[in-house]
């Protein structure tokens, strides 16, 4: 990978990603998910939060994410597949204001 921008593809903001990033107790525990290109390694995805963001990251976890079939009348197709990145801000990390509400 070159450029940090083709190592994260997009943030993912749903509810379930948006519970990790403050617990019930309104403390800020600093946990985003990233779309991340397949190919990409989690020292890539650490450097590329990190150049984007200005923030340090403590650790990266991903997974790969299997496309769903889709079918449109009788004909059947597949959604394709992605890789999701869980990074992991230091205590001292400012947090990424792209996530804030």
């Amino acid at each position: 990978m070159k450029f940090a921008h083709d190592v994260i593809r997009r943030p993912i903001i749903s509810e379930r990603s948006m519970e990790v990033v403050v617990d019930k107790a309104g403390n800020e525990i600093k946990k985003y998910t990233f779309e991340v290109a397949l190919k990409a390694n989690k020292v890539e995805i650490k450097k590329a939060v990190e150049e984007v963001f200005g923030v340090k990251v403590a650790a990266v976890n991903t997974m790969r994410v299997n496309g769903k079939e889709k079918r449109m009348g009788r004909f059947v197709g597949k959604t394709p597949d992605w890789k999701k990145a869980i990074v992991t801000l230091a205590k001292d990390s400012k947090a990424i204001e792209f996530f804030e509400m």
